[in-house]
């Protein structure tokens, strides 16, 4: 037995060994060996299965043109300068005319993504608006466009 007394001392407490005859300890020791064995040779089963098991069907399957997966995201780009002159695709324009050229975007493609880039002294405000036009138009997909921050300075730059 592995957590039994041994086969030479009895359970009476009285006598049977030449070694003080007291009650005897049960032994606490347990052998992982086989368990370990055990558990190696099931990795390695599943290692040689593993790949009989991803494809086991051979189908040829149909070509289609329909929604490749490769097809680039349309985006549209939105700026707004340090005098707080806004920009759509790098050209100038009123808010109105921004309206009507996000609406224009949005009836092409509700997917359409607004990339915004915006100068750090820009008002919040200001940025805030420019949201609402694009959502009032139709486009809720908006990105913030940033730059990275320079390697060599190991201070940020302090706001203004």
């Amino acid at each position: 037995m592995a957590f039994g007394r041994t086969s030479l001392g009895s359970s009476t407490g009285a006598g049977g060994r030449a070694m003080g005859g007291g009650a005897q300890r049960p032994l606490s020791d347990i052998n992982v060996t086989p368990l370990v064995d055990v558990m190696l040779v099931l990795l390695v089963i599943f290692i040689i299965t593993a790949p009989l098991m991803a494809s086991s069907i051979k189908l040829d399957l149909p070509q289609t043109d329909a929604g490749q997966p490769n097809d680039a995201p349309k985006f549209v780009s939105l700026a707004v300068d340090a005098s707080g002159k806004v920009f759509f695709n790098d050209q100038p324009v009123t808010d109105d005319e921004l309206a009507t050229r996000l609406e224009k975007a949005a009836a092409d493609s509700k997917d359409t993504e607004v990339q915004l880039r915006a100068d750090q002294t820009v008002p919040y405000g200001k940025v805030v608006a420019l949201m609402g036009i694009a959502n009032k138009a139709g486009l809720s997909r908006i990105g913030f466009v940033t730059d990275a921050p320079q390697a060599t300075s190991a201070t940020p730059a302090a706001p203004r």
